[in-house]
């Protein structure tokens, strides 16, 4: 379907397709009163405005009652062992039965599923991930989980408005690589925290785990514009030199900067273990 084919379908034929993208009433309800669209872009940029701008906390909860519940062993097995996921094939039934576990131990928890942009994640990745997050408050984890909707609602987007130009989708404002400089590797699989200051004190607003190149380039949503002010990114840099079996000085490094301007954030952190230094790349 061409972005011309959707504005020509019929309200309910268009809240059906939408509501297919993401399960939240309200944010359907907003992006139609757009009218029709120009392009893509025009399509993404009212998407993501009206899911940030336009909806609540109840918004983003109704949407994520839509995600089919994916925690029990059977269905891990079949998710981490299908073709479409052949990277994560090599997910043991150890990992499986742990992940099963930590989905259960999160709903219990926050009242709602787990949600997570899964592309390109392995088992091991989305274990860590889950554990991770189990330690957030449950304010924390709306703000995350809702960015990951965006994600995930951008994708199914991409799906439903297929043969289009999508080279305007550029990783987040807010990038970052990590380099170990003592072997001259990419740092990866380190738990990544992007921060905000609320009332005296640090809010995760995402989250994430570096890939094989020690990146995540989709930390935030590709169109998500920072509000202009303090920020913080933590990297759980004791658990990675754990992993390497080396005795590391700092259990994590912390990095303030500040965001004053609607340019790309490019935050790198070369690391060893006694020492680390960063700077704002490009």
């Amino acid at each position: 379907m061409t972005i011309k084919a959707f504005n020509k379908l019929s309200k309910a034929e268009k809240v059906k397709q939408l509501f297919s993208c993401c399960g939240s009433s309200i944010w359907v309800d907003r992006v139609l009163k757009k009218g029709s669209f120009a392009s893509e872009k025009d399509l993404i940029e009212a998407a993501t405005d009206r899911w940030y701008n336009h909806c609540s906390s109840m918004d983003w909860l109704e949407s994520f009652t839509h995600h089919p519940k994916i925690g029990d062993v059977k269905s891990l097995t079949k998710k981490f062992a299908g073709k479409e996921q052949a990277s994560v094939a090599a997910a043991t039934k150890k990992t499986i039965t742990a992940l099963a576990k930590a989905n259960a131990e999160y709903e219990a928890k926050f009242g709602f599923i787990f949600i997570v942009c899964a592309t390109g994640k392995s088992a091991n990745q989305m274990l860590r991930l889950l554990k991770d997050r189990l330690g957030n408050t449950i304010g924390e984890e709306l703000h995350i989980a809702m960015g990951e909707q965006m994600k995930i609602t951008i994708l199914r987007l991409q799906k439903l408005i297929t043969g289009a130009d999508w080279s305007f989708l550029k990783p987040g404002q807010f990038t970052t690589h990590v380099l170990d400089t003592s072997i001259g590797k990419p740092g990866k699989d380190i738990s990544i925290r992007l921060q905000i200051p609320v009332n005296g004190n640090w809010q995760t607003i995402a989250q994430g785990i570096t890939n094989a190149d020690g990146r995540i380039p989709d930390l935030l949503p590709p169109l998500k514009k920072l509000q202009h002010g303090n920020y913080k990114v933590v990297f759980d840099t004791a658990s990675y030199f754990a992993a390497q079996k080396v005795k590391g000085f700092y259990p994590e490094v912390e990095i303030q900067f500040i965001v004053f301007d609607d340019t790309h954030y490019h935050v790198p952190l070369l690391i060893n273990p006694f020492g680390y230094s960063t700077y704002r790349g490009s």
